[in-house]
């Protein structure tokens, strides 16, 4: 709290003495001399010196009667040392701030209660440009990268544990890199059987829609997307002549001399009945049952 001192003789009175007096304690005549008045006793200045003046907190020297005299909670200091503990501005005339049994000026003590940079450990001012992350405060330039030591200020960065990085040196170090264009993955990939992508990256071969949250196929390394899939990669069904994209009614197929079907085409040529997984006869490129291949 800022605070006023006194200053100046407060219990004792300075003159020339002008009557029959002598010092109380070195008993000198004092008649015409400089003297000082205390608790009812008369001194020479050398006596008052010696017995009765306050001493300096600061260069504990004592504190002459003819001296500027500051106190403040039964402490006493010469005017000239009555100074800031951190700045030594001279304090002898102005506010002050009493912290921790030390004597601070208004500016000191705003810094001692001020944040402290996690990087330089100075205190953070009003006015200082700062930036804070989960509760820790950092000057503007204090900020920096773990790795290559840029500033980053006010820009993007990356923490890792108690260490922070500039996007360069993220991508660097730390950051996938998409099977396709070989950048870094900053944002927003997608794994596909362990490899990261792009969104943008992954796309059809044939029309380059995205496939990010679609339904795709992979062939021999290649994807596409359904559409593509089923006009110009997937097997026609020998039944239906439809494409076999094992998409959802259908997803099972029979395969058999080199042709394909839907399981629910696979049926006998004669009855109809439906073979998939059961015994069939194939004759001329067609699929019997046993029963109608008997008769033929």
């Amino acid at each position: 709290m800022a605070s006023q001192r006194h200053s100046g003789p407060s219990s004792y009175k300075v003159g020339t003495m002008s009557e029959k007096f002598d010092c109380h304690y070195c008993r000198d005549p004092l008649q015409g001399k400089k003297y000082v008045q205390k608790d009812g006793r008369h001194c020479c200045l050398k006596c008052f010196d010696k017995f009765c003046a306050n001493t300096c907190v600061e260069c504990r020297k004592p504190i002459s009667a003819d001296a500027k005299e500051v106190h403040y909670k039964n402490r006493y200091w010469h005017d000239t040392c009555f100074r800031c503990a951190k700045c030594l501005h001279p304090l002898a005339s102005e506010t002050f701030v009493s912290k921790d049994g030390k004597i601070l000026c208004n500016k000191c003590a705003t810094r001692e209660d001020s944040p402290r940079c996690k990087g330089c450990f100075k205190a953070i001012v009003a006015g200082d440009q700062n930036v804070e992350y989960k509760g820790t405060i950092w000057h503007k330039d204090c900020f920096t990268c773990s790795n290559c030591k840029q500033v980053i200020g006010t820009g993007s960065f990356f923490p890792k544990g108690e260490d922070f990085y500039c996007v360069t040196c993220h991508e660097t170090k730390f950051a996938k890199h998409c099977v396709k264009c070989n950048k870094a993955i900053t944002s927003g990939g997608i794994t596909y059987q362990d490899q990261p992508w792009h969104a943008e990256c992954f796309v059809c071969v044939t029309c380059s829609k995205k496939l990010a949250g679609q339904r795709f196929t992979a062939v021999e390394d290649q994807y596409y997307c359904v559409d593509c899939y089923k006009n110009f990669v997937a097997k026609k069904c020998a039944g239906c002549k439809n494409p076999i994209t094992g998409f959802g009614k259908g997803s099972s197929v029979v395969a058999y001399e080199g042709q394909s079907w839907h399981d629910y085409c696979f049926h006998c040529k004669k009855c109809s009945v439906n073979l998939a997984n059961k015994r069939f006869v194939f004759h001329n490129e067609q699929v019997y049952c046993p029963d109608c291949a008997k008769k033929l």
